[in-house]
């Protein structure tokens, strides 16, 4: 039997695969009604006939669309309890090899569709003085790492922002979760060369430690806790010893 957990309605946005899909689903299990949202409408289908979610079209990359999508789901459903900005997308940025358009969708996407999935619920929860707001960052927005500024600098922003966020709603009864995650299998780790992901988890394991921690109502929670370790161990170094050894992990 799944545990009870505290929320009616949930929007998961990225649900078309990899953790988004496997939120929705772990989520769905336990009987929230879950508007799973992604690009690509044949995806989010199946796990609709899989998992009785209700799927949502949405490319979060347009922020003004995400925001008044998600701003109308919420007056529709009649309020939504729990919104997890999950969807994200990420590829290398090596400056000889500098492709504008990849980093314009990691801002789009990253930055841009998380802040607005998040802003959409604001109001109503606000007045109801409810709700759960979670963002999907990453242990990368917590460290800087060469060939990586552009998806670092993203992550860190959805961290930022919903770590000052916290400050602001927290007094009204709302709940802020940013999430970390390490490396876990995806169709975005997929292109990651093999044996450069340390502690490699499963999706399944991942969004199983990411569901507890929501119902922890944890602040911030990142994992697997051996990578989180080195990151902090990482950051209390000296900024040039630091630079000095990042610069050899290509």
């Amino acid at each position: 039997m799944s545990a009870a957990v505290p929320w009616k309605t949930a929007l998961v946005t990225g649900a078309s695969s990899g953790l988004g899909r496997g939120l929705a689903t772990w989520l769905a299990k336990r009987g929230v009604k879950v508007y799973a949202a992604g690009r690509r409408l044949e995806l989010l289908e199946s796990l609709a006939a899989e998992a009785g979610v209700v799927p949502l079209q949405l490319d979060v990359s347009d922020g003004d669309k995400t925001f008044a999508a998600v701003s109308k789901l919420d007056a529709d459903c009649g309020g939504l309890d729990l919104v997890i900005a999950n969807a994200g997308v990420g590829e290398e940025t090596r400056p000889r090899k500098l492709r504008w358009g990849s980093i314009k969708q990691m801002i789009d996407v990253n930055v841009t569709g998380a802040t607005a999935t998040l802003c959409g619920a604001i109001p109503g929860m606000m007045e109801r003085k409810r709700g759960h707001l979670v963002g999907i960052s990453s242990l990368a927005g917590l460290l800087p790492l060469p060939a990586n500024s552009a998806y670092c600098a993203t992550k860190s922003f959805v961290a930022m922002f919903l770590n000052s966020l916290r400050l602001d709603v927290e007094p009204h009864g709302l709940v802020v979760t940013s999430i970390h995650p390490g490396f876990v299998k995806s169709e975005l780790t997929a292109k990651n060369k093999p044996g450069s992901m340390p502690f490699l988890l499963e999706t399944e394991d991942a969004v199983e430690r990411m569901g507890q921690a929501l119902l922890r109502r944890e602040a911030v929670f990142s994992f697997p806790w051996q990578l989180s370790g080195a990151i902090g161990f990482a950051n209390a170094m000296p900024r040039p010893l630091l630079a000095a050894v990042l610069k050899k992990v290509r």
